[in-house]
């Protein structure tokens, strides 16, 4: 098990999530998804093998237990995707305040929840980082290095601010500028954070409602969209991206 990677994926459903989790099993991945109601992965679990874990990830002792659970089952995380949102529309006038601050928890909060989580996971502890006796330098700096990627995932909202979506864009915008600051702080110790910005419909099965109204070219697939996720966990850390965009190709931006 010490040499499996493992990947958590928190905030899963359908699509994305679903996808992600099961190219991780089959590149070998043990993978751990965590959802507020889990008996709704029940499928995913038999098809991926995957464990899975409730968390409000917007609850501290929530992603606590998760990254808990995680290292004495799994070991600890390789890669971590925070998938997790809440959207609420509405005229400004008309937003009730409450939906509003339950959505930028959802979002905004529980990515640093779990973006901090993450780091602690990843980083090496003091008694590992220290130097003991006889211990060059050197020595001490390398073992002080983390390992792994922490990956959050964006929208077109999360560098575009859209008529009555504020909220959404406003835990975006935030989740947004969390990754940037954490992959300033947390490339130099070896651990790769990035952020997604997913611009377009995410296909959400074969029969997608808005399949035949956008066109076959009209939704991004999201096979290819956690390929592309798998493809930035495995950069090489001398051209590491921060951040990428995707779209289907006939979508205007």
């Amino acid at each position: 098990m010490a040499d499996r990677e493992v990947a958590v994926i928190v905030g899963v459903g359908g699509g994305l999530s679903a996808a992600l989790a099961r190219l991780c099993a089959k590149e070998g991945m043990a993978v751990a998804l965590a959802a507020r109601n889990t008996d709704k992965l029940a499928g995913l679990v038999r098809e991926t093998g995957a464990m899975a874990v409730a968390c409000d990830a917007s609850q501290p002792g929530d992603v606590e237990r998760l990254f808990a659970t995680v290292a004495d089952t799994l070991g600890t995380p390789s890669l971590v995707v925070f998938n997790a949102s809440r959207r609420v529309r509405g005229p400004i006038h008309d937003l009730d305040p409450g939906e509003v601050r339950e959505s930028l928890m959802t979002t905004g909060y529980a990515g640093f929840l779990v973006g901090q989580a993450a780091a602690r996971a990843m980083l090496p502890s003091e008694q590992s980082a220290g130097q003991s006796a006889g211990q060059s330098a050197g020595q001490s700096a390398g073992k002080a290095m983390g390992q792994g990627s922490i990956f959050f995932t964006g929208a077109s909202a999360s560098v575009k601010g859209y008529p009555q979506s504020a909220p959404f864009a406003m835990g975006k915008f935030a989740l947004r500028g969390l990754a940037q600051s954490m992959a300033r702080e947390l490339a130099p110790k070896n651990i790769h954070v990035a952020h997604f910005v997913i611009d377009g419909g995410i296909r959400q099965g074969g029969d997608d409602p808005r399949g035949p109204q956008r066109g076959v070219d009209g939704l991004l697939e999201p096979d290819a969209i956690a390929r592309s996720y798998l493809d930035m966990h495995r950069q090489h850390r001398s051209a590491w991206s921060w951040e990428i965009e995707l779209r289907p190709w006939i979508e205007s931006f």
